[in-house]
């Protein structure tokens, strides 16, 4: 076929419902408008599970947040004004905000900009007594019981205040509802959450694993279902669902510590803001993986998660099968820094502790090779949505849409003749992505591009 812009539209439906990676999808509607008309909503498999993108670091003087892409190592653009100066958590592709100075909270997403407000902090119990230091981090992990975008019955549990207790939230709430276990002879310090089988399960710092059941008028029941050896403990703890179980991930050395041999070959010296003489530093050190056995209420070591790559920081804890995802490697550990309470000794505040750690045999390597670092906002993972691929629809126009023949370049609909690959630091031109078939650096915002510069492109195309 000379012109691929006129194969039909049934055949162009069956192999657009086989793509799973977002920036695929992009690639295939922004060809030309035939392919736009088969790259619906309807479309588009929104099951199957998505990679999480890189959410970097704000930039001062700049509304526009940079995502990376695993997959081809790509920056990615958006202009989310309403996350300005704010820390981010994340769950099902949703940011949890809070302000920096006001402390105000809501639920963003930040493709579509939709946005929920959400009770106050102060509205959570004595709450007086558990104010923390920067107001900004008073909610440490958010995690959704589904996803706003599909259901209004839905739930948001966190993790807040000095004791790091567990609240959630509901639609119909005015309030923050906690359960604060006074008749319990344990106080948790909950480090994580993860929703699995209709129920909350939280690990605490003490390594023991609880279940909250917060669906009765009156959920106040907390229950201890399995607790991790005294000789594995370590300074973070982290739970998710993979392949149908419960696992527990401890994360070694981001509390504050003497340094090591190996801290020699971090990229990236940070300023302490009380001077240490370099005695002390931060970063991690070593990670273990451990299965939730709840019928036996044990948790077992492993070194092995087959093709599952994990998914840890300031976002909920997620898995994703590897083998769909090019740029992900199976059995290995994908982290940002997120201890808060080592990064905000330094002034230039987190994202230093990033990388990929291979659990089988323990080594590490980068996952961004650039410098993103904030106080308030390190970097965290972001699953992105199908919201995405609306918002950059619906800031587009059809006039940029030309009929252009596929097989002389892959052409991105926001186009720009000279980009920066920012992950490496090098610059391509436009000859050079045509010849190897790359869609260009996609521009989220499309008012920041000129219109007439899209048109006369797509036409050369």
């Amino acid at each position: 076929m000379s012109n691929w812009s006129e194969l039909q539209y049934d055949l162009l439906v069956l192999i657009v419902k086989r793509i799973n990676l977002i920036e695929d999808y992009l690639t295939f509607g922004a060809v030309c408008k035939s392919w736009l008309c088969a790259a619906t909503k309807d479309n588009f498999n929104s099951d199957l599970p998505r990679i999480p993108w890189l959410m970097l670091a704000e930039d001062e003087d700049n509304s526009c947040r940079k995502f990376f892409s695993l997959y081809n190592g790509m920056i990615l653009n958006k202009r989310i004004p309403k996350a300005i100066g704010k820390r981010c958590l994340e769950s099902m592709g949703w940011l949890i905000t809070t302000g920096k100075d006001e402390n105000e909270t809501s639920l963003l997403h930040p493709f579509s900009g939709v946005e929920i407000e959400l009770p106050h902090p102060n509205t959570t119990k004595n709450y007086e007594d558990h104010e923390v230091g920067y107001p900004w981090t008073f909610f440490h992990k958010a995690v959704l019981s589904a996803n706003p975008s599909h259901t209004s019955n839905y739930i948001l549990a966190v993790i807040d205040g000095n004791r790091k207790f567990f609240s959630f939230w509901r639609p119909v709430d005015l309030r923050w509802t906690r359960i604060d276990n006074i008749n319990s002879p344990y106080k948790h310090m909950h480090r994580d959450l993860v929703y699995y089988t209709e129920k909350f399960y939280a690990v605490d710092w003490n390594g023991r694993v609880l279940v909250y059941d917060v669906t009765g008028s009156s959920p106040t029941h907390t229950q201890i279902v399995a607790i991790l050896p005294p000789h594995h403990m370590g300074d973070e703890f982290y739970i998710l669902e993979s392949i149908g179980s419960l696992f527990v991930v401890v994360r070694y050395g981001v509390k504050s510590r003497p340094p090591l041999r190996e801290d020699s070959s971090r990229r990236i010296s940070l300023t302490p803001i009380y001077p240490n003489d370099g005695t002390e530093t931060y970063g991690t050190t070593n990670f273990g993986v451990f299965e939730v056995d709840l019928a036996a209420g044990k948790l077992r070591e492993s070194k092995q998660v087959g093709d599952r790559a994990l998914f840890l920081g300031a976002n909920a804890s997620i898995s994703v099968q590897a083998s769909q995802f090019p740029g992900v490697k199976p059995n290995h550990i994908y982290y940002t820094d997120d201890f808060v309470e080592s990064y905000l000794f330094y002034e230039e505040g987190g994202g230093r502790d990033m990388g990929v750690y291979n659990i089988a045999n323990g080594n590490f390597e980068p996952h961004y090779n650039g410098v993103s670092l904030s106080r308030v906002c390190p970097p965290i993972w972001v699953t992105p949505t199908l919201e995405l691929y609306r918002t950059f629809c619906n800031e587009a126009s059809t006039e940029a849409y030309k009929d252009c023949n596929v097989s002389s370049v892959l052409f991105g609909f926001s186009v720009f003749c000279a980009i920066s690959n920012e992950a490496s630091g090098s610059r391509m031109d436009l000859d050079e992505y045509a010849s190897e078939q790359i869609l260009l650096l996609f521009y989220f915002d499309y008012s920041v591009i000129d219109r007439t510069f899209c048109n006369e492109a797509s036409t050369e195309a």
